[in-house]
Formats: C-alpha cells, sequence, structure tokens
C-alpha cells in the first residue's frame, strides 16, 4: 500500500516543481514554449485526479470503519499505534488535495498564459490596422 503514496509524493513534487517553471519570469520565446509542452502534458496528468480522489475515499472509508482505541482497555502499545495511524491518513489526505490542487494551478497558469497570448495578438493586428 505504501508504493501508491510514493507515487503521489512524487508526483506532487513534480507538480510543484512544473508550477514554480510556469511562474519563473522568462522570455518571451521561451515561455510560449513551456507553457505549450506543459499543457500537452496537462492531458496525461488529468489521469492523476481520479487515482487521488480513489485514494481519498479510500481513506474515508477506513477512518470510518477504524476501531477507536481512546479507553483504558487499549495498552499503550495500541494507543501509539493507532495515533500513527491517524497522522498517516491526515498526511496522505494532504497528499491527495495537493495532487488536485496543484493541477488545478498548472491548468489556469497555461490557461492565463494562452489568454495573455491570445490577447497581445489581438492587440498587435489592432495596431496594424
Amino acid at each position: 500500500m505504501a508504493l501508491q503514496w510514493l507515487i503521489l509524493e512524487y508526483v506532487v513534487a513534480a507538480e510543484a516543481a512544473i508550477a514554480v517553471l510556469l511562474t519563473l519570469p522568462w522570455p518571451k520565446t521561451i515561455r510560449s514554449r513551456i507553457v505549450a509542452l506543459i499543457s500537452k502534458l496537462l492531458q496525461p496528468f488529468a489521469s492523476l485526479i481520479p487515482f487521488a480522489v480513489f485514494n481519498l475515499l479510500d481513506l474515508y472509508w477506513k477512518n470510518e470503519h477504524r476501531l477507536k482505541c481512546s479507553s483504558e482497555v487499549c495498552s499503550e502499545e495500541e494507543r501509539v499505534h493507532y495515533e500513527r495511524s491517524v497522522y498517516k491518513a491526515q498526511r496522505n489526505v494532504i497528499l491527495c488535495v495537493s495532487v488536485c490542487f496543484l493541477y488545478w494551478c498548472m491548468h489556469q497558469i497555461c490557461k492565463y498564459h494562452k489568454q495573455i497570448k491570445q490577447l497581445e495578438d489581438v492587440e498587435k493586428k489592432a495596431k496594424d490596422l
């Protein structure tokens, strides 16, 4: 089960790096090429959204059916194990949410760059007339 969370960690790191690349002040030619490349990468990255949502639903189900260890019947070791599992679940929820959020950020940044380019082209045509 740890493999899916490792994959999500790498995806979050890659998406964060791509978002940083998109927001750096590049010259127009380089920026347009980066935006074009990342726009093409967004389609395969879209498959990560259902994967993250499925993992979120799995975490929710596990949280609802987790054995509660809050009484004095539990030993110290069981209590520590319960707390660790809660912390891991919280970390994994943050991973899933950040995958979705960073994908949305990359999509919006690419969209804004394309709109800016279209407006610049319209402005250029208006000046030529």
